[in-house]
């Protein structure tokens, strides 16, 4: 029978990719020479397939609560959205784009029939034409492509992809392809192609050393094999065969460091028309170098290494609006690090417009656009960039609590003591900032913004998107849903008047301080009113009101 590509081997794929390249990152990044020698190239693979994984799993999650199992189609375009939004460095978004061209081949497939046969749903016929597309995309998305590179390796793996499927087309039962044989076929072919690259891209073979991004896409393709098949490809060596001594490859390595070259790398998101994308190519081609625009649908990833950052991200402007802009100088790991300041504060906002003022605060932010929870990654960047001995993280969100507690474990083992305060709102995470005293006992600090966010109930007023049963009872698309600490408490028509009601059930036991944060498209005229309710009613409660820009629901509340 031929092996099945359906949602639940996408999961196991994304699962499966991310273990490879966390027990392999650190090697991976030792061997990253090109096109720049600062030697992340497998922690950025890892990240970029971490937050596809991610993605994955919010499909799977959505499914928990009844019976049906996620579409095939449904997880692969997940997973490759996911990869998009999560894309860390050049070839992290290279692997973006491989993926997403997957998924535009495996997305349009069919289910099998009931006799298992055939048809896209079980991915045989599919995926020699998934992986040439992936392979043509990538060069699509590559300003100057290079042989010998990411882009060598995945061209390979689609030709012996397709060539394995061509000559058992005509051999398997009712002429359906063995999805298993074809991706066993694509490995090799990678497989063999990483091998050459030292010989066909000068600098890696100086460095004695294969292509790091060609060798993390194997490590992906590896996964896939494991996938469908359950077995493990044979390992592959980091170093070329010319150089058996790590040593001798670390000294190499270092010798083939380039003397100039554009002194940033600039990263972010991007919401845009295809036109105005072929505007900034070429904008963005006369400024820099190992330009990289990657994604569709008005949803780009962009990447340039440029000696002017703020041109980078002002051609970006024009195009379009850019976010989660990160700025990277290849130079900073050379210079002295500045000394630590002994505590920090990191926390997860959902808008804009707290990230201003937990910044203002002193804390070190980490945005959660809707729909783009952060990465455990994203947070242990975050911890870094504190530059701190004592860090202090905030969630702000019930379900990134193992997200959160990865991050957390991650930076203890870098020496940094960290404290995980599990927040599950933004109005906690205020409560807590606000009493927050870096010149106490790191302990003292942590139990007193513990106290602080564990006494602030928090409520959201968010919009139904279809009819459900609710603790409330049953709501229907377009309702107002008011929900007190994570469940709905309150049906209504109107904003306005079920913030009122969800007001007045939280008052009902108490409080000091009411925390009102609007949304981006709701009015001063219901802060005012929302004021005036709490003022006439309860004479001892004060009230505060924050902008939090676009963020996904109109209201949150805390009352402490």
């Amino acid at each position: 029978m031929p092996q099945t590509l359906d949602a639940a081997a996408v999961r196991s794929w994304c699962s499966l990719a991310l273990e490879a390249l966390g027990r392999e990152r650190e090697e991976i990044d030792a061997i990253n020479v090109y096109p720049v020698a600062d030697g992340d190239t497998g922690t950025n693979l890892y990240l970029t397939v971490e937050s596809a994984a991610q993605a994955v799993e919010a499909v799977f999650a959505a499914h928990e609560t009844g019976a049906s199992v996620p579409a095939p189609g449904d997880a692969v375009r997940a997973m490759a959205h996911g990869a998009l939004i999560g894309a860390r460095g050049n070839s992290g978004t290279i692997l973006a784009q491989l993926l997403r061209g997957m998924a535009e081949v495996l997305a349009d497939a069919a289910p099998a029939d009931s006799e298992g046969n055939g048809g896209a749903g079980d991915g045989g016929d599919r995926l020699a034409p998934a992986l040439r597309r992936a392979a043509a995309l990538a060069r699509e998305a590559v300003a100057h492509p290079v042989e010998g590179t990411i882009l060598s390796v995945a061209s390979a793996a689609a030709e012996a992809a397709e060539r394995s499927a061509a000559e058992r087309s005509g051999t398997e039962r009712n002429g359906a392809v063995d999805a298993g044989a074809t991706v066993r076929a694509a490995y090799a072919g990678a497989r063999a192609a990483l091998a050459a690259t030292p010989d066909q891209l000068p600098v890696l073979g100086r460095a004695g050393v294969v292509d790091a991004g060609g060798r993390g896409l194997l490590a992906v393709l590896g996964a896939l094999v494991r996938s469908l098949t359950g077995e493990t490809p044979a390992a592959f060596p980091m170093r070329h065969r010319r150089y058996e001594d790590p040593a001798a490859v670390a000294s190499a390595i270092e010798s083939c460091a380039p003397a100039g070259g554009p002194a940033f790398e600039v990263i972010y998101l991007l919401e845009a028309d295809d036109r105005a994308v072929a505007r900034l190519r070429t904008r963005l081609d006369g400024l820099g170098d190992s330009l990289v625009v990657v994604g569709g649908d008005g949803l780009w990833n962009v990447h340039i290494h440029v000696d002017d950052a703020g041109a980078a991200v002002e051609a970006g402007v024009e195009a379009g609006r850019p976010y989660r802009i990160r700025i990277t100088h290849f130079g900073a790991a050379a210079e002295e690090p500045p000394e630590r300041v002994q505590r920090a504060v990191v926390a997860v906002v959902p808008g804009e417009g707290l990230a201003g003022l937990c910044a203002e605060a002193g804390a070190t932010t980490v945005l959660a656009r809707p729909g783009e929870p952060p990465a455990s990654g994203e947070l242990v960047e975050a911890i870094r960039r504190a530059h701190a001995r004592e860090v202090v993280l905030l969630p702000n969100d019930a379900a990134l609590r193992h997200t959160a507690a990865a991050a957390a474990e991650q930076a203890r083992t870098e020496g940094v003591r960290v404290a995980l305060i599990p927040t599950r709102a933004a109005v906690q995470g205020i409560a807590a900032l606000a009493v927050h005293q870096p010149d106490r006992r790191f302990d003292e600090d942590v139990v007193a913004m513990t106290t602080a966010a564990g006494a602030t109930r928090y409520a959201e007023l968010a919009v139904a998107e279809r009819q459900s049963w609710t603790m409330a009872g049953i709501c229907q698309a377009g309702d107002v849903l008011g929900l007190i600490d994570g469940d709905v408490a309150v049906i209504g028509a109107d904003l306005a008047a079920t913030a009122e009601a969800v007001l007045s059930r939280m008052l009902a036991a108490g409080g000091e301080l009411v925390t009102l944060v609007l949304g981006d498209e709701v009015p001063d005229a219901l802060a005012d009113r929302l004021e005036t309710y709490v003022r006439d009613g309860h004479l001892a409660v004060d009230t505060v009101v924050y902008r939090g820009g676009r963020q996904s629901v109109p209201l949150l509340i805390g009352v402490e």
